[in-house]
């Protein structure tokens, strides 16, 4: 899986497959890239899985220390905590 801004591939340290979407661990101008997306309309997207092609929003964001871990859903996907 790739994740997929506006038309540039981001280059995620880890990608995982949740229920709805996927996990991305990020940083630096990837990690800014997905935020000013998220806050700018630029559509956000992975390719590869059964998810190629769908939109994504941006669900959740959890820091710590070095580490950001951001929550993308498919349109429509709901997140049970």
């Amino acid at each position: 899986m790739e994740l997929i801004v506006g038309n540039q591939r981001i280059a995620a340290t880890h990608l995982r497959r949740i229920p709805g979407g996927i996990e991305a661990e990020l940083a630096g101008a990837a990690l800014t890239s997905l935020l000013d997306a998220s806050f700018g309309g630029t559509e956000i997207a992975v390719l590869g899985g059964d998810l190629d092609h769908h939109a994504l929003d941006v669900a959740d964001i959890r820091m710590a220390g070095a580490t950001t871990t951001i929550t993308l859903l498919s349109a429509g996907a709901v997140t049970l905590h």
